[in-house]
C-alpha cells in the first residue's frame, strides 16, 4: 500500500474527510425541521401567506440553509468522485454526475424564493413588479421549491444506490457500508416516487433508511482519516 498522495486529485484520506466535514457542517436539518414548517402550512394559503410576510427573516434563513447544503452537495460530489475513483472511475464520476444534477435541479427551484423575499420586504419591488403578489402566488412559489426539491431526491437516491454499490465493490471500505447507503438510496426513490406512482400506500416509515447517510458521514469523519492509497496498479 502507498500512502502518497495522487498527483492527480485528491487522496483517499482528503476526500473522506472533506465529504465528512462537508456532511457535518450542512444547515439542511435546521431548515428543514425548524424553520420551514413555520412558514408553509399544508393546504392554507392565508396562513402560509401571513407566516411569510410576518417572519421575513426566517424565509431568508431557509433560503441560506438550503443555498449551503446544495452547495455543499457539490462538494461532496467532488470528494466522493476521487473517494471511490479507485474501484471504477466511469462510475464513480456517474455517481457524482447524479448528485451535482440533483443539486442543479435544486438550486433552480430554491431561487424561486427570492421574489417572494422582496416582495414582503420590499415595497419599491412590489410596486414595479406591478402590484402585491397574490397570496396565491406566494403559497404557489413555496410548494414549487418543494415539488423540485422532492423529485430531485430521485436523482438524489440514485447517486446513494451507486455510491453504496462502489463501495460494496471497494476493498478500503466496510461492505456492510455500502448495503446500508443502498437502502438509504432506494428509501429515497420509493418514498419520493409515493405520491405519483403509488398514492394510496403509506411509505413515510421507509425514511428511516436515511439515517444511513449519517452512519456514512460518521464512518467518513472517525476513520475515514486512516484510509491509504491501493498500490500502484492495484
Amino acid at each position: 500500500m502507498s500512502t502518497s498522495p495522487r498527483p492527480d486529485g485528491l487522496t483517499l484520506r482528503q476526500a473522506a474527510l472533506i465529504a465528512g466535514f462537508a456532511y457535518l457542517l450542512n444547515p439542511v436539518s435546521y431548515a428543514e425541521f425548524f424553520l420551514w414548517p413555520k412558514l408553509l402550512v399544508a393546504g392554507s394559503v392565508g396562513q402560509t401567506a401571513a407566516n411569510v410576510s410576518s417572519h421575513p427573516g426566517m424565509l431568508l434563513g431557509v433560503f441560506f440553509a438550503f443555498f449551503i447544503n446544495f452547495s455543499e452537495d457539490v462538494v461532496i460530489a467532488w470528494a466522493l468522485y476521487f473517494l471511490l475513483a479507485p474501484v471504477n472511475k466511469a462510475l464513480s464520476l456517474l455517481a457524482s454526475l447524479f448528485q451535482l444534477v440533483y443539486a442543479s435541479i435544486c438550486f433552480t427551484g430554491l431561487f424561486n424564493l427570492l421574489p417572494v423575499y422582496r416582495e414582503v420586504t420590499d415595497a419599491a419591488y412590489g410596486t414595479a413588479a406591478g402590484g402585491n403578489m397574490p397570496h396565491e402566488q406566494i403559497y404557489l412559489l413555496l410548494r414549487s421549491f418543494r415539488y423540485d426539491y422532492s423529485m430531485a431526491l430521485v436523482l438524489f437516491g440514485i447517486h446513494l444506490v451507486l455510491v453504496g454499490a462502489l463501495i460494496v465493490r471497494s476493498r478500503y471500505i466496510p461492505l456492510w457500508l455500502g448495503i446500508v447507503l443502498v437502502a438509504a438510496g432506494l428509501g429515497w426513490i420509493i418514498v419520493m416516487l409515493q405520491p405519483y406512482l403509488y398514492p394510496g400506500h403509506p411509505l413515510d416509515w421507509l425514511q428511516v433508511t436515511a439515517l444511513g447517510e449519517l452512519v456514512f458521514m460518521l464512518w467518513l469523519l472517525f476513520a475515514g482519516w486512516r484510509l491509504k492509497e491501493p498500490a500502484i496498479g492495484a
